[in-house]
């Protein structure tokens, strides 16, 4: 029996930038609530909440006080527990970011451990009694945050942080620290979460500069006996041989996540669009490793952080950059874009349209960003990852719908003016538009539940045709398939794999095709795309 993780679609937000039920300028889970139906008519059925728990915010609330609270900008545990009732009763589950990989330093774990080498929780975190070797190395953050230890007056010692200085690592390998994270997982499980997205999991696995996937293991093996289809998916951007180990193999099922980000192919997407060229992507799909059982790839084009470019080669990474952020306002990390796709393809509706049916025929679960299916466009005023991290953009009217209170209060600026600005792009104005970009997605995402093929069965590219043109096929016992996309702007027309005794059938497709389809002669348009079915007649 195929897990419901596996054809499954992922809908990644912020609460405080979603809807705001109160009118303080912070959105919050009565407005998330508020919205399920929404979601729903979408053709979400998954839900992930960036950080809710108690925190400072300096790191957008990956920088958590209290991993059993509620940070209550957003509500209470009543509401939570509220969320995830009418979530459930609406056919959609709830996931969380499990971000144990480091703590805020106002968490009271990190304030008592300050208080001296014998506190209770001084042995929590990752000390160094000298100045350590590598204290200017292994940071995320380069341009942002240099160093990677810094120290403590209070105690003598060195902290190691690998994010932000107010962000100390735990010591996951200490076995108080690996006890409460299970704690933290059963708490949440209990409360109705369906899983986990892990936060860094490769400083989980690499602690003390040694790969040791144990407690990956022991967080699976909670999460399972507590809700026995509960996900853990892992947020390891890691070399293509290190993927299958976050998975696990005992007996051929995944034994410790159950899901992984597909960060290769998130980069080969990113360069064939840039360079309208399908051969990245083509290249991914015959390499890709095959999974274990009831694994599976979560696929995305833009998640809540930067494009991540770190995996292409200096040449690729600079085709991409220079195509999608060309100017060094736009660019971040020395690695990465801080932008949205809907301006990095210049709002071209065409475009989008064949970035995002390149991604929902790929292998894997597609995770779509807040306000993708409408557009929504970025604020580059804005510091950083903040860029892409606007309110929720409902209306035209008055703060974009997202909230009543004064705009001077809301908790980050609407992008306003201009071709993205809510005004323009909205949800109330695309719902009105039988042919707006809201609408395809509906339509494509509803279809896309009908095509299983995609999410479970085998893929592999098909060779000949134009470069710029993608032609795969997906197979599972049930039904065969396959998609065409035209990376580049000129039509033409290609033979695809099909026996003679085949009967061609559309499924989802651009406009402007013949009704019948004949396999050894089927056009494409100038970025255009066919889903096609393939019944023996």
């Amino acid at each position: 029996m195929d897990r419901w993780y596996r054809n499954g679609v992922i809908y990644s937000l912020d609460i405080e930038t979603f809807q705001d039920s109160d009118d303080d300028g912070v959105g919050d889970l009565c407005g998330l609530t508020e919205r399920l139906d929404y979601l729903g008519r979408l053709g979400v059925d998954t839900i992930w909440l960036n950080p809710c728990h108690p925190s400072p915010r300096r790191d957008g609330g990956y920088d958590i006080t209290d991993y059993y609270g509620i940070d209550p900008r957003f509500g209470t545990l009543g509401d939570f527990a509220e969320l995830v009732s009418q979530a459930d009763e609406a056919g959609i589950r709830i996931v969380l970011d499990l971000v144990v990989n480091h703590t805020s330093d106002e968490h009271p774990w990190f304030r008592s451990a300050l208080s001296g080498r014998e506190a209770p929780y001084h042995d929590w975190y990752v000390w160094a009694d000298h100045e350590p070797a590598d204290r200017w190395d292994g940071g995320v953050f380069p341009g942002s945050e240099e160093e990677t230890w810094s120290y403590a007056e209070s105690v003598g010692r060195w902290y190691r942080h690998r994010f932000y200085r107010f962000q100390p690592e735990l010591d996951v390998e200490h076995p108080e620290v690996a006890a409460e994270l299970a704690k933290i997982v059963t708490f949440w499980l209990r409360l109705g979460v369906a899983g986990f997205r892990i936060d860094a999991a490769p400083f989980l696995i690499e602690s003390r500069g040694r790969r040791d996937f144990g407690l990956l293991r022991r967080l699976r093996e909670t999460a399972s006996w507590q809700r026995g289809d509960a996900i853990l998916l892992a947020e390891a951007n890691v070399p293509e041989d290190e993927l299958l180990e976050y998975f696990g193999t005992a007996d051929d099922e995944a034994s410790r996540a159950t899901m992984l980000f597909d960060f290769r192919l998130n980069q080969a997407l990113m360069l064939g669009l840039a360079r309208g060229d399908a051969e990245p992507v083509r290249e991914r799909l015959r390499h890709s490793p095959r999974l274990p059982g009831q694994a599976q790839w979560a696929t995305f084009l833009r998640n809540h952080d930067e494009v991540d470019l770190g995996g292409l080669s200096p040449a690729e990474r600079g085709d991409v950059i220079g195509r999608f952020g060309p100017e060094p306002h736009m660019q971040l990390y020395d690695r990465g874009i801080r932008r949205r796709l809907a301006c990095m393809l210049d709002g071209d509706r065409r475009r989008l349209e064949l970035a995002y049916s390149l991604l929902l025929t790929m292998p894997g679960s597609p995770v779509l960003r807040y306000g993708d299916e409408i557009g929504m466009g970025e604020d580059l005023t804005l510091p950083e990852r903040t860029a892409i991290r606007t309110p929720m953009q409902w209306s035209d009217g008055p703060n974009g719908g997202f909230s009543r209170a004064p705009a001077e209060q809301l908790v980050a600026p609407l992008v306003e003016g201009g071709p993205f600005g809510y005004e323009r792009v909205n949800v109330l104005g695309q719902r009105r538009d039988a042919n707006s970009l809201l609408t395809w997605f509906e339509r494509v995402l509803h279809t896309r539940k009908e095509c299983p093929e995609i999410a479970v069965g085998r893929h592999e590219p098909v060779d000949g045709g134009p470069p710029e043109v993608l032609v795969h096929r997906a197979e599972t016992a049930k039904g065969r398939m396959v998609f065409v996309h035209n990376l580049g702007p000129t039509a033409c027309r290609l033979r695809i794999p099909a026996e003679a005794d085949d009967v061609a059938m559309a499924v989802f497709e651009d406009s402007g095709y013949d009704d019948r389809i004949d396999p050894a002669d089927v056009a494409i348009a100038g970025h255009g795309y066919r889903w096609i079915r393939l019944v023996t007649s």
